[in-house]
């Protein structure tokens, strides 16, 4: 997932989400069509549209009331992977601004690459994405905070 989102980050040719457009149809159609063909499980639970694989272990969702705010630059897409979105192993977010086509390409490698590495137990990494700007993305990664502290 990580080598897909430097990669696709590094092609500035592939940024083809108009500043403060909120997010479509089509747009969501175009992002979440591999997992659509790979037979994941859609499901629509309020605010909430929801890609799942299989075996439950990863999946995609797009909060659909974020995405008519785009100014706001709020957490619109999350591709995770574990026990659920709410209590991932790993996520990465993004704003309404991230490129339908960078979606697409990390829903096909999720698709593809489900359970194919054994995750680290005690470990969670959260990745949040977000562009202010189609020629100039920002990336922060950190680690999230434990809870138990």
């Amino acid at each position: 997932m990580l080598q897909e989102l430097l990669t696709h980050l590094a092609d500035g040719d592939s940024w083809d989400t108009a500043i403060g457009a909120p997010v479509d149809e089509k747009m969501v159609t175009a992002a979440t069509q591999p997992l659509s063909d790979a037979g994941w499980k859609h499901t629509v639970d309020g605010r909430w549209i929801r890609w799942t694989s299989p075996d439950g272990d990863a999946g995609v969702q797009f909060d659909a009331f974020t995405a008519q705010h785009p100014s706001q630059n709020l957490a619109t897409w999350t591709v995770w992977a574990g026990p659920g979105p709410d209590r991932p192993t790993w996520a990465i977010t993004a704003s309404p601004h991230t490129p339908s086509s960078l979606l697409a390409d990390l829903s096909e490698t999720l698709a593809h690459e489900t359970g194919t590495r054994q995750a680290q137990p005690g470990r969670e990494h959260r990745t949040r994405l977000a562009t202010s700007a189609p020629a100039a993305p920002a990336v922060a990664a950190g680690r999230t905070a434990s809870r138990s502290r």
